[in-house]
């Protein structure tokens, strides 16, 4: 059976049902396998004649082991996806050899329902199984708090809490979340950054007396269950554009590293993954840090990408747990340099080791709607900011002639009404199923960027939850 343990190396290794209803472990640490499964180039070829829900399941089935059967798992998937496009995501030619995966065909409009959508399932199941009720907790920029609220509203057994940063979202964005009419969401408004946020909800986590009295988990991709399934679609675009007979780089939009990080795990997994392009907007620690090994952190600073408005990237724990060759210690005396300003840089070998794979650029808004108005221009194609910061380095940074460069598109351009008004003239309008959002009434509350507050507002809603 697959066995997780901790990033940081110092909480015993558990099975996927524990890492995924415990979010991040014990020690603060992320969980990751203890073996990741290899896979040759004739499985890869078995794999290419798989619909997008039976390959989610031979990819998804050794990380789950014996926690659900191969056949319920089956039934969670078909369940899971059963209103997105047959293929999973389109792929559209953008020009030779360039290409974007629309991951904005889910309930929300955003790359988030690709995991979130089946991890709630997942959710259920485990806790049916031991008769449980479960708490989520987590932070967004944007897209994760809308897809994950859409996803656990009405269930029963879950109750989640989001917090958002305090008029640091799109209104769409902030509607998708605060109009769900559901007795099980609780949406705050945190008065600082997205960084912020995602701090409270690491120290609430890391609360002993707070998890013993209410039981939580996470729906960020700091969850281990999150990642795993956003795997899929990596694997499903490069075996349509030829893998593995020929190799395929990817051009990721990235804040807080769970996206692309997934695309690492799909090339550990075999596939030929050439390059690994992260794609930043002015918040550019990753860009720095990837081109320059610089890793001081800097003020986050709005942008109309506002999903990728983050300084501190949470998965980056993880890969670095792999390049310091799974040494937990190592690894948590880094991601603390990093955070308290005393480690500046990488160490060398480590730094060699994250060039091998992963290449980095960065557009700014005044180019980030230069692109928006080329991709306008030259396909006819309306795409959100964050798409397009990714379609833009994706040209940029483009190896070869001969092999496919694939940008991700993570959500729908009517999300961001500002960008899209500021580049073509015009916001773009919103799919039926959420044109009305605009009418609906919200509810949320503003809180002070205060973790006591943050986690007497916890308790207090969630009282019913409560383990006694």
């Amino acid at each position: 059976m697959t066995k997780y343990v901790s990033t940081r190396g110092q909480s015993p290794a558990v099975d996927f049902a524990t890492a995924t209803l415990n979010g991040p472990a014990p020690d603060g640490g992320l969980y990751m396998p203890q073996e990741l499964p290899h896979y040759s180039t004739s499985e890869w070829h078995d794999m290419a004649k798989l619909s997008y829900q039976d390959l989610t399941h031979r990819l998804l089935l050794p990380f789950v082991g014996d926690c659900i059967t191969s056949e319920r798992l089956a039934e969670l998937i078909r369940d899971a996806y059963q209103g997105f496009p047959a293929a999973g995501a389109p792929l559209v030619q953008l020009g030779h050899q360039q290409w974007m995966l629309e991951l904005y065909r889910g309930p929300t409009l955003a790359f988030k329902d690709y995991a979130l959508q089946l991890l709630t399932r997942i959710f259920r199941e485990l806790l049916s199984q031991r008769g449980e009720k479960l708490v989520l907790l987590g932070a967004t920029s944007g897209d994760t708090g809308a897809a994950a609220l859409a996803a656990v509203a009405h269930q029963s057994g879950l109750g989640i809490i989001m917090l958002h940063p305090h008029e640091r979202v799109s209104p769409i964005q902030r509607r998708q979340m605060t109009t769900l009419d559901a007795s099980n969401v609780r949406n705050l408004a945190i008065e600082g950054n997205f960084d912020a946020c995602q701090d409270i909800v690491k120290a609430l986590f890391a609360d002993r007396d707070l998890r013993q009295h209410l039981p939580m988990s996470s729906v960020n991709s700091i969850n281990w269950a999150r990642i795993m399934a956003q795997i899929v679609y990596y694997a499903a675009s490069a075996l349509s554009l030829g893998a593995p007979n020929r190799p395929i780089s990817f051009c990721v939009p990235s804040g807080n590293f769970g996206n692309v990080f997934a695309g690492y795990l799909a090339k550990t997994l075999g596939l030929p993954i050439e390059r690994l392009v992260v794609a930043s907007n002015a918040n550019d620690i990753l860009h720095r840090m990837i081109s320059h090994n610089d890793t001081v952190l800097q003020q986050v600073v709005p942008t109309l990408s506002p999903s990728m408005d983050i300084q501190i990237a949470s998965n980056f724990e993880r890969l670095l747990y792999l390049l310091n060759a799974e040494d937990g210690s190592r690894t948590a005396a880094d991601i603390q340099g990093i955070r308290d300003g005393s480690m500046t840089q990488l160490e060398p070998v480590v730094y060699a080791r994250l060039t091998q794979t992963f290449s980095a650029g960065m557009a700014d808004d005044a180019a980030t709607v230069a692109e928006i108005r080329y991709i306008a221009e030259t396909t006819g194609l309306a795409i959100d900011p964050h798409s397009a910061i990714a379609t833009k380095i994706a040209r940029e940074k483009a190896t070869s002639d001969e092999y496919p460069m694939v940008a991700l598109a993570t959500a729908h351009s009517a999300k961001f009404p500002n960008a899209m008004q500021a580049a073509l003239g015009n916001a773009i309008e919103l799919p039926a199923s959420t044109a009305n959002i605009v009418q609906r009434e919200e509810k949320f509350e503003v809180l002070a960027n205060d973790t006591a507050l943050v986690k007497d507002h916890l308790i207090n809603e969630f009282a019913d939850y409560a383990q006694h």
